[in-house]
Protein backbone atom coordinates (compact mmCIF):
# COMPACT_ATOMS: atom_id res chain seq x y z
CA UNK A 1 0.00 0.00 0.00
CA UNK A 2 1.07 3.62 -1.17
CA UNK A 3 1.51 5.73 2.02
CA UNK A 4 0.31 9.08 0.92
CA UNK A 5 3.20 12.50 1.35
CA UNK A 6 0.85 13.76 3.71
CA UNK A 7 1.12 10.52 6.29
CA UNK A 8 4.94 10.64 5.52
CA UNK A 9 5.20 13.78 7.04
CA UNK A 10 2.77 13.04 10.08
CA UNK A 11 4.89 9.52 10.72
CA UNK A 12 8.16 11.28 10.17
CA UNK A 13 7.67 14.44 11.45
CA UNK A 14 8.28 13.94 15.37
CA UNK A 15 11.47 11.63 14.43
CA UNK A 16 12.40 14.68 12.40
CA UNK A 17 11.95 17.25 15.06
CA UNK A 18 13.99 15.56 17.79
CA UNK A 19 16.58 15.00 15.28
CA UNK A 20 17.33 18.71 14.43
CA UNK A 21 16.56 19.08 18.33
CA UNK A 22 20.05 17.16 18.88
CA UNK A 23 21.44 18.70 15.86
CA UNK A 24 21.31 22.29 17.95
CA UNK A 25 22.29 20.85 21.33
CA UNK A 26 25.43 19.75 18.91
CA UNK A 27 25.92 23.12 17.20
CA UNK A 28 24.93 25.26 20.33
CA UNK A 29 25.37 23.22 23.59
CA UNK A 30 22.41 25.00 24.66
CA UNK A 31 19.40 23.23 23.45
CA UNK A 32 17.10 21.08 24.86
CA UNK A 33 15.33 18.52 23.58
CA UNK A 34 13.12 17.29 27.11
CA UNK A 35 12.38 18.99 29.84
CA UNK A 36 14.88 18.51 32.38
CA UNK A 37 14.22 18.83 36.40
CA UNK A 38 15.67 22.18 37.76
CA UNK A 39 19.04 21.49 39.73
CA UNK A 40 18.99 21.66 42.92
CA UNK A 41 21.03 24.47 45.13
CA UNK A 42 24.28 23.46 45.62
CA UNK A 43 25.39 22.84 49.75
CA UNK A 44 27.93 21.35 50.96
CA UNK A 45 28.01 17.58 52.17
CA UNK A 46 31.07 17.24 54.20
CA UNK A 47 31.53 20.63 55.49
CA UNK A 48 34.68 21.76 57.56
CA UNK A 49 36.86 24.94 58.64
CA UNK A 50 39.98 24.80 58.93
CA UNK A 51 42.26 27.06 61.89
CA UNK A 52 45.27 27.88 61.44
CA UNK A 53 45.56 28.03 65.16
CA UNK A 54 45.60 26.17 67.97
CA UNK A 55 42.03 25.45 70.33
CA UNK A 56 41.57 28.29 72.29
CA UNK A 57 43.35 30.87 70.21
CA UNK A 58 41.91 34.29 68.99
CA UNK A 59 41.08 32.87 65.51
CA UNK A 60 39.98 29.46 66.98
CA UNK A 61 37.11 31.03 69.16
CA UNK A 62 35.60 33.33 66.16
CA UNK A 63 35.95 30.43 63.79
CA UNK A 64 33.86 28.30 66.37
CA UNK A 65 31.25 30.80 67.16
CA UNK A 66 30.39 31.10 63.37
CA UNK A 67 30.67 27.41 62.85
CA UNK A 68 28.32 26.88 65.97
CA UNK A 69 25.82 29.33 65.12
CA UNK A 70 25.29 28.24 61.16
CA UNK A 71 24.67 25.31 62.52
CA UNK A 72 21.91 26.55 64.92
CA UNK A 73 20.42 28.21 62.17
CA UNK A 74 20.18 24.82 59.79
CA UNK A 75 22.51 26.53 57.48
CA UNK A 76 25.00 23.57 57.71
CA UNK A 77 25.17 20.25 59.39
CA UNK A 78 27.75 18.76 61.49
CA UNK A 79 30.67 21.14 60.27
CA UNK A 80 33.74 20.39 61.60
CA UNK A 81 36.45 22.77 62.72
CA UNK A 82 40.03 21.47 62.07
CA UNK A 83 42.78 23.15 64.04
CA UNK A 84 46.08 22.84 61.64
CA UNK A 85 48.58 25.53 63.53
CA UNK A 86 52.25 26.03 62.02
CA UNK A 87 54.32 26.93 59.42
CA UNK A 88 53.28 30.28 58.81
CA UNK A 89 49.56 28.97 58.43
CA UNK A 90 51.65 26.63 55.56
CA UNK A 91 50.17 23.73 57.32
CA UNK A 92 46.23 25.04 56.85
CA UNK A 93 46.63 25.97 53.53
CA UNK A 94 48.19 22.62 52.26
CA UNK A 95 45.02 21.34 52.84
CA UNK A 96 42.97 23.65 50.92
CA UNK A 97 46.00 23.10 48.09
CA UNK A 98 44.45 19.51 48.40
CA UNK A 99 40.95 20.35 47.70
CA UNK A 100 41.13 22.71 44.33
CA UNK A 101 36.96 23.45 43.62
CA UNK A 102 35.78 21.94 46.37
CA UNK A 103 33.58 23.95 48.72
CA UNK A 104 33.17 21.87 51.72
CA UNK A 105 36.18 23.63 53.02
CA UNK A 106 36.93 26.65 54.28
CA UNK A 107 39.83 28.37 55.91
CA UNK A 108 40.46 31.38 58.62
CA UNK A 109 42.01 34.25 56.69
CA UNK A 110 44.61 36.27 58.66
CA UNK A 111 46.80 39.91 57.54
CA UNK A 112 49.95 37.22 58.33
CA UNK A 113 48.88 35.06 55.30
CA UNK A 114 49.89 39.14 53.42
CA UNK A 115 52.93 39.54 55.49
CA UNK A 116 54.46 36.70 54.83
CA UNK A 117 54.20 36.60 51.26
CA UNK A 118 55.93 39.72 50.78
CA UNK A 119 58.68 38.90 53.20
CA UNK A 120 59.26 35.72 51.58
CA UNK A 121 58.43 33.18 54.26
CA UNK A 122 55.72 31.79 53.10
CA UNK A 123 55.91 30.38 49.31
CA UNK A 124 51.58 31.14 48.64
CA UNK A 125 49.98 34.01 47.48
CA UNK A 126 46.67 35.23 49.18
CA UNK A 127 45.53 35.08 45.14
CA UNK A 128 45.80 31.45 45.39
CA UNK A 129 42.56 30.61 46.86
CA UNK A 130 38.69 31.73 46.17
CA UNK A 131 37.83 34.86 48.62
CA UNK A 132 35.30 34.42 50.56
CA UNK A 133 34.41 37.35 53.05
CA UNK A 134 35.52 39.20 55.69
CA UNK A 135 34.32 38.80 59.12
CA UNK A 136 35.96 41.40 61.56
CA UNK A 137 38.84 43.26 62.33
CA UNK A 138 40.73 43.98 65.15
CA UNK A 139 43.05 47.22 65.52
CA UNK A 140 46.56 47.27 67.08
CA UNK A 141 47.12 49.73 70.07
CA UNK A 142 49.85 51.64 71.27
CA UNK A 143 50.75 51.33 75.04
CA UNK A 144 53.43 52.16 77.70
CA UNK A 145 53.84 52.00 81.35
CA UNK A 146 51.30 54.72 83.35
CA UNK A 147 54.84 56.11 84.62
CA UNK A 148 55.94 56.89 81.33
CA UNK A 149 57.19 60.49 80.18
CA UNK A 150 54.67 60.12 77.03
CA UNK A 151 51.25 60.83 78.02
CA UNK A 152 49.89 61.08 73.96
CA UNK A 153 50.58 59.42 70.82
CA UNK A 154 51.92 62.79 69.68
CA UNK A 155 54.54 63.03 72.77
CA UNK A 156 55.98 59.78 71.57
CA UNK A 157 56.14 60.91 67.89
CA UNK A 158 57.74 63.79 68.77
CA UNK A 159 60.78 61.58 70.65
CA UNK A 160 61.03 59.31 68.12
CA UNK A 161 61.43 61.51 65.53
CA UNK A 162 64.28 63.07 67.41
CA UNK A 163 65.72 60.01 68.26
CA UNK A 164 64.12 56.40 66.54
CA UNK A 165 66.03 53.99 68.11
CA UNK A 166 65.79 55.56 71.97
CA UNK A 167 62.90 52.76 72.43
CA UNK A 168 62.64 49.22 72.81
CA UNK A 169 58.95 48.89 71.11
CA UNK A 170 57.62 44.72 71.69
CA UNK A 171 55.60 43.27 69.39
CA UNK A 172 54.24 39.66 69.30
CA UNK A 173 55.59 37.31 67.49
CA UNK A 174 57.87 38.03 65.02
CA UNK A 175 59.43 41.16 62.99
CA UNK A 176 57.05 42.27 59.68
CA UNK A 177 53.97 40.43 61.51
CA UNK A 178 50.49 42.70 61.39
CA UNK A 179 51.49 43.76 64.63
CA UNK A 180 55.11 45.12 63.57
CA UNK A 181 52.82 46.76 60.65
CA UNK A 182 50.36 48.45 62.92
CA UNK A 183 52.75 50.43 64.95
CA UNK A 184 55.08 51.16 62.13
CA UNK A 185 52.10 52.40 59.82
CA UNK A 186 51.21 55.33 61.82
CA UNK A 187 54.56 56.35 62.92
CA UNK A 188 55.69 56.67 59.05
CA UNK A 189 52.85 58.79 58.33
CA UNK A 190 53.94 61.12 61.56
CA UNK A 191 57.15 61.29 59.87
CA UNK A 192 59.00 58.84 61.96
CA UNK A 193 61.94 57.27 60.47
CA UNK A 194 60.79 53.74 61.17
CA UNK A 195 63.56 52.06 59.67
CA UNK A 196 65.60 53.09 62.87
CA UNK A 197 62.78 51.80 65.16
CA UNK A 198 64.11 49.30 67.71
CA UNK A 199 61.71 46.20 67.69
CA UNK A 200 61.50 43.54 70.13
CA UNK A 201 59.50 40.58 69.69
CA UNK A 202 58.10 38.02 72.29
CA UNK A 203 56.18 34.83 71.67
CA UNK A 204 53.19 36.49 72.64
CA UNK A 205 51.44 39.85 73.84
CA UNK A 206 50.77 38.60 77.29
CA UNK A 207 54.92 38.33 77.38
CA UNK A 208 55.46 41.31 75.60
CA UNK A 209 52.73 43.27 78.53
CA UNK A 210 54.90 41.45 81.47
CA UNK A 211 58.26 43.08 79.99
CA UNK A 212 56.81 46.50 80.20
CA UNK A 213 55.82 46.27 83.11
CA UNK A 214 58.79 45.02 84.50
CA UNK A 215 60.61 48.08 82.53
CA UNK A 216 62.30 45.65 79.87
CA UNK A 217 60.89 47.59 77.07
CA UNK A 218 59.34 51.10 76.68
CA UNK A 219 56.51 50.50 74.23
CA UNK A 220 53.81 47.65 73.67
CA UNK A 221 52.03 47.39 70.44
CA UNK A 222 49.36 44.50 70.85
CA UNK A 223 45.81 44.11 69.54
CA UNK A 224 42.76 45.21 71.96
CA UNK A 225 42.18 42.17 73.44
CA UNK A 226 45.51 41.86 75.21
CA UNK A 227 44.84 45.24 76.59
CA UNK A 228 41.92 44.88 78.84
CA UNK A 229 43.32 42.90 81.89
CA UNK A 230 46.61 45.20 82.58
CA UNK A 231 43.96 48.20 82.18
CA UNK A 232 42.36 47.48 84.67
CA UNK A 233 45.18 47.42 87.15
CA UNK A 234 46.18 51.27 86.17
CA UNK A 235 49.67 50.39 85.27
CA UNK A 236 49.65 51.19 81.46
CA UNK A 237 48.54 54.12 79.18
CA UNK A 238 46.90 53.25 76.47
CA UNK A 239 48.78 56.09 73.97
CA UNK A 240 46.51 55.57 70.46
CA UNK A 241 44.24 52.83 68.44
CA UNK A 242 44.57 52.55 65.04
CA UNK A 243 40.89 52.74 64.42
CA UNK A 244 39.01 54.37 61.79
CA UNK A 245 37.07 55.31 65.40
CA UNK A 246 36.94 55.15 68.20
CA UNK A 247 35.78 51.77 69.97
CA UNK A 248 33.06 51.04 72.44
CA UNK A 249 32.94 49.73 76.27
CA UNK A 250 36.51 50.02 78.22
CA UNK A 251 38.42 51.24 75.20
CA UNK A 252 36.16 54.02 74.38
CA UNK A 253 38.16 56.19 76.05
CA UNK A 254 41.34 55.62 74.04
CA UNK A 255 41.79 58.26 71.11
CA UNK A 256 42.36 56.95 67.38
CA UNK A 257 45.84 58.07 65.59
CA UNK A 258 43.02 59.77 63.15
CA UNK A 259 42.02 62.10 66.60
CA UNK A 260 45.64 62.68 67.11
CA UNK A 261 46.32 64.28 63.62
CA UNK A 262 47.93 61.04 62.26
CA UNK A 263 45.04 59.81 59.57
CA UNK A 264 45.79 56.35 59.58
CA UNK A 265 43.77 53.25 60.66
CA UNK A 266 45.91 49.27 60.76
CA UNK A 267 43.92 46.24 60.91
CA UNK A 268 44.54 43.01 61.39
CA UNK A 269 41.57 41.13 59.51
CA UNK A 270 39.61 37.88 59.84
CA UNK A 271 38.22 36.76 56.78
CA UNK A 272 37.35 33.66 55.24
CA UNK A 273 38.75 31.38 52.05
CA UNK A 274 37.97 28.40 50.12
CA UNK A 275 40.13 26.42 47.56
CA UNK A 276 41.42 27.73 44.70
CA UNK A 277 38.53 27.19 41.62
CA UNK A 278 35.18 27.33 43.93
CA UNK A 279 31.96 28.13 41.74
CA UNK A 280 29.74 31.10 42.00
CA UNK A 281 27.38 28.97 43.33
CA UNK A 282 29.38 27.40 45.88
CA UNK A 283 30.63 30.86 46.87
CA UNK A 284 26.78 32.17 47.12
CA UNK A 285 26.04 29.65 49.61
CA UNK A 286 29.09 30.56 51.70
CA UNK A 287 27.70 34.05 51.62
CA UNK A 288 24.52 33.61 52.62
CA UNK A 289 25.19 31.46 54.95
CA UNK A 290 28.03 33.82 56.98
CA UNK A 291 26.23 37.07 56.20
CA UNK A 292 22.94 35.56 58.18
CA UNK A 293 25.10 35.13 60.92
CA UNK A 294 26.93 38.08 61.32
CA UNK A 295 23.84 39.92 60.94
CA UNK A 296 22.62 39.18 64.08
CA UNK A 297 22.57 40.32 67.69
CA UNK A 298 24.47 37.38 68.76
CA UNK A 299 27.49 37.71 66.83
CA UNK A 300 27.56 41.60 67.32
CA UNK A 301 27.54 40.73 71.13
CA UNK A 302 30.52 38.26 70.76
CA UNK A 303 32.77 40.76 68.40
CA UNK A 304 31.55 43.52 71.50
CA UNK A 305 33.14 41.40 73.90
CA UNK A 306 36.40 40.45 72.01
CA UNK A 307 36.74 44.32 71.46
CA UNK A 308 36.79 43.31 67.85
CA UNK A 309 35.06 45.71 64.92
CA UNK A 310 32.34 44.13 62.51
CA UNK A 311 33.51 44.77 58.95
CA UNK A 312 31.36 42.47 56.78
CA UNK A 313 32.90 41.96 52.92
CA UNK A 314 31.79 39.49 50.56
CA UNK A 315 33.73 37.76 47.88
CA UNK A 316 34.26 40.81 45.37
CA UNK A 317 34.08 42.76 48.47
CA UNK A 318 36.98 40.55 50.35
CA UNK A 319 38.88 40.72 46.74
CA UNK A 320 39.34 44.34 46.51
CA UNK A 321 40.19 44.62 49.78
CA UNK A 322 42.97 41.95 49.86
CA UNK A 323 44.65 43.80 46.95
CA UNK A 324 44.37 47.33 48.79
CA UNK A 325 45.52 45.74 52.34
CA UNK A 326 48.62 44.00 50.32
CA UNK A 327 49.65 47.63 48.92
CA UNK A 328 49.52 49.16 51.68
CA UNK A 329 51.45 46.47 53.37
CA UNK A 330 53.91 45.83 50.93
CA UNK A 331 54.99 49.68 51.22
CA UNK A 332 55.53 49.71 54.73
CA UNK A 333 57.74 46.15 54.61
CA UNK A 334 59.27 47.85 51.80
CA UNK A 335 60.34 51.23 53.90
CA UNK A 336 61.16 48.67 56.94
CA UNK A 337 63.53 46.78 54.15
CA UNK A 338 61.53 43.87 55.20
CA UNK A 339 60.26 43.02 51.90
CA UNK A 340 61.36 40.44 49.46
CA UNK A 341 62.55 41.46 46.28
Amino acid sequence: MRVSTIEKRRRTGPRMSMAACLLAAGLWGAATCAAAPPAKPWKPDHAEYIVPAGPGAALDLAARKLVQMMEQKGLVENMIVSNRPGGNTAIALNVLDQKQGDGNYLMTLTSSLINDQIIGSLNKKYTDYTPIANLLDENVAVVVRADSPWHTAMDLVNALKKNPGQANIAIATSIGNHIHVGIARPLKAAGVDVTKLTIVPFKSSADSMTALLGGHVNIVAATTPNLLAPMQTGKIRVLAIAAPERLQGPLSGIPTWKEQGVNVVSVSSQGVIGPKGMTPEQVAFWDHAIRTVTSTPEWQAFLAHNQWRSHYLDAAGEAAYLDEQFAATRSVLTDLGLAKK
